[in-house]
This record gives structure tokens, C-alpha cells and sequence, in this order.
């Protein structure tokens, strides 16, 4: 029996409506946030610590999985998004660098950062030198890189035929998640403002301590600090959601993580510093100088103090003491006056900073021998310990307490 045309007209319209699901609005936003965040864990699970980084071996079923996801989520190619990011890391901050707001500026990466991914993936030099080692099977030769826009198409008719004209809405948000939030807020933002647990060589800086919206992409100081580790999260109080997922495929037997950030291991203390003191401060160089400006910034504190308990002007230091244990080269012209000004006023702090860049050199004279390198540091703990420094000594003692 054939429908009347206004039945088939009220059927069409109810479809364009509701779609197969008729859902309220609230369960369709759930329904959005549920698919971007899953469009983020295959971002930032696969693509950025197994693919590009090697941190971790995923097993068949996440990896079939993920990249098929990303294929109707993302349109992105595996082997241009892995040789655009290792680029990024191997040109970090540079006129190279495929989108550093430090030379392209932040708006321009905040706003543009999925053009100017875009623009590198048509660099054949990049995808050649930085691409290897991606998946090069028939479903990627034939699929997933052939057919790029085939997939967030096949998105698209999924969430009309679900939602109907409200799919649309749907689809778009889903296509704007990763240019924005990664493309932009990450490789923005993430290299622009922030707090920093190490001074990597970079500008990379947390957003947040805590990584959900973009999977743990916020730790970004972190991973440029050791860009090899699976797990983001370093300090107590921060958390990293890609590495929950990453910890729960591991106990399914679906992932098999290499690596995470090494931990300073301190035993008792030594009567001097030694071979295996001087290979603990190397490997675990970052986390080390973190525990030194720890120590320069308790130090600035009580001169602070004592300068208020004075009524004495406290402006140059104030503006100065973010400098002070930051490496020379990341100091910008425009606060070297004032850090100078700052050193010459109070010789504690002075002592600090060049103590600091001369334990720096310690893993930067590469050209010394490993029996002159331990000799250097045990000439500098000496000293250290010696200086009548509070902050000094007690950095020292732990140095020696370090264990390779």
C-alpha cells in the first residue's frame, strides 16, 4: 500500500527533525563531546606517542581502530600528520618550525593552525625525510590516503541520518575540534603560555595540570622536556587522561608502553661525587635544575622579605626573579637590565645563577672527558657547600645522594 504524499511529506519532515535517534539536545551534545574526545585520544594516543614518538607499540585492534576513526573524524593522512610533528620537534622554535607562534606569531597559529598544516603536508621534502616508519598497508594505500575526504563525508551522512538537520551542526563541531584545539590551542598556546616543570630548549609551556579536554596534550612542557615517554604527567598533582587509556589498553594486552619520564632515584649520600653521581645528573638533567630553581627562587624569597621588612624598593627584584633561574639564551632584551641590575644588588642570587650555568656545562662540554667532567663536578659541589649558601649546600648534599 502506498503512502500518500502528505504522509511521505510529514515522515521526511520528522526525519529531518529527529533522525533515526530522537534525541533531546542534551544528549546530542553528550553524543558530540563523546566522539571529539574520542577523535582526541586517537590523536594523542596514536598518532603523537605511538606513531610519531615511539613511545608506546599499539596492538592491532586500537591501531585499526584509531586509524579508521581518524579517518572519518580528522581526514588527517598518518604519514603527514607524523612528519609535520616530528619536524616540529626537530625545527622547534625556528623559521622551520611548521608552526611556531614564536616566528609565525600566536594568532596566526591559533587561528590558521590547520592551514598551515595543510601548507607542510604539501611539502614532499618533509613527508620523505620526517614520514617513515607510518603504516603502509592496502587499507592506507588504498583508503585512508586515497580517499581523504570520503571519510569525514562518511561522517557527515552518519550524523544526518542520527540527528537529521541537526547532524550538520554536529559534523561541524567534530570537524573543528582538532584544528582548534590541537592545531591551534596545543601548538599555539602551548608554545606561548603556561607554567614550565623543566627548561626544555624550547618556549613549550603547560596550559594546565590537568590533561582531559585534549587527552593530555596540555602537559605540552612535559612531553617536549622528554618527548620519548607515553606518560605526559610528571608532578603529583597533574593528571594526563591519554595515559589512563594507555594503562587500561596495557592491561587488555593491546598496548606495550617503552617508555616514561625517568625519575631521579636517591640513595645515601656520598662522601664525593663520582662517576655514577655525574651519569645520574646527565640522565636526569632536567628534573635536577628543576630542584636548583626550586632552591634560587626560596633564595629570592628571603631576600624579598628582608627587603619589605626594610621598606626597601622591592621593583627590581620583583621584576628579575622570574629571569633567575631561567638559561641565558631564554632571557628576553627586554628583562637582561633588570636580571642584571638584580644580580649586582644581591650576590647570593648572583652566586646561584652562575653556579647554575656552570653545572649546565657539565652535559653541554661534550668534548671533555668523563674523568674531567667528574672532576669538574666534584670541584663544584666543593665549592657549592663551601659558599656559606644554605640552598646551595643542601642542593649539593642531594646531588651526591643521586643514583644512576
Amino acid at each position: 500500500m502506498l503512502l500518500p504524499d502528505w504522509a511521505i511529506l510529514n515522515a521526511a519532515i520528522d526525519w529531518l527533525g529527529h533522525g533515526l535517534w530522537n534525541l533531546a539536545w542534551w544528549q546530542i551534545v553528550l553524543y558530540t563531546l563523546a566522539t571529539t574526545h574520542i577523535t582526541i585520544a586517537a590523536v594523542t594516543i596514536f598518532l603523537h606517542r605511538s606513531q610519531a614518538h615511539r613511545a608506546l607499540d599499539l596492538g592491532p585492534v586500537p591501531s585499526h581502530f584509531f586509524r579508521f576513526w581518524l579517518w572519518i573524524g580528522t581526514g588527517m593522512v598518518t604519514k603527514e600528520w607524523v612528519a609535520i610533528h616530528r619536524k616540529h620537534h626537530a625545527k622547534c622554535e625556528t623559521a622551520d618550525d611548521p608552526h611556531s607562534p614564536q616566528t609565525r606569531g600566536l594568532d596566526t597559529v591559533m587561528w590558521k593552525g590547520a592551514e598551515l598544516y595543510r601548507a607542510e603536508a604539501k611539502n614532499a621534502e618533509t613527508i620523505k625525510k620526517f614520514g617513515h616508519g607510518t603504516p603502509d598497508d592496502w587499507m592506507e594505500r588504498n583508503v585512508y590516503s586515497r580517499f581523504t575526504w570520503q571519510g569525514v563525508g562518511l561522517m557527515l551522512v552518519l550524523n544526518l541520518a542520527l540527528f537529521g538537520a541537526a547532524g550538520a551542526a554536529v559534523w561541524a563541531v567534530q570537524m573543528l575540534w582538532i584544528p582548534f584545539w590541537a592545531a591551534g590551542v596545543v601548538n599555539g598556546v602551548g608554545h606561548y603560555w603556561g607554567y614550565r616543570n623543566f627548561e626544555a630548549q624550547d618556549a613549550s609551556t603547560n596550559l594546565v595540570p590537568w590533561g582531559l579536554i585534549i587527552g593530555g596534550e596540555e602537559l605540552h612542557n612535559n612531553h617536549h622536556t622528554y618527548p620519548t615517554a607515553a606518560k605526559f604527567s610528571v608532578k603529583p598533582y597533574e593528571f594526563d587522561v591519554g595515559w589512563v587509556y594507555i594503562r587500561l589498553l596495557s592491561k587488555l594486552g593491546w598496548a606495550h608502553v617503552k617508555k616514561v619520564p625517568p625519575k631521579l632515584r636517591l640513595g645515601e649520600v656520598k662522601p664525593v661525587a663520582d662517576e655514577h653521581t655525574l651519569e645520574a645528573l646527565i640522565a636526569n638533567r632536567y628534573e635536577v635544575m628543576a630542584g636548583y630553581a626550586r632552591g634560587v627562587r626560596a633564595a629570592c624569597k628571603q631576600e624579598l622579605a628582608a627587603l619589605k621588612a626594610r621598606n626597601a624598593d622591592v621593583s627590581v627584584l620583583q621584576t628579575a626573579k622570574r629571569w633567575l633561574h631561567r638559561d641565558a639564551e631564554k632571557v628576553p632584551a627586554r628583562a637582561q637590565l633588570q636580571l642584571a641590575e638584580a644580580r649586582a644588588a644581591f650576590p647570593t642570587l648572583d652566586t646561584m645563577v652562575v653556579m647554575r650555568e656552570e653545572l649546565r656545562q657539565l652535559w653541554m662540554n661534550t668534548h671533555q672527558s668523563r674523568e674531567q667532567l667528574t672532576a669538574d663536578l666534584q670541584a663544584w659541589c666543593r665549592r657549592a657547600e663551601e659558599s656559606g649558601i644554605a640552598a646551595l649546600r643542601d642542593f649539593s648534599i642531594r646531588l651526591r645522594a643521586a643514583r644512576a
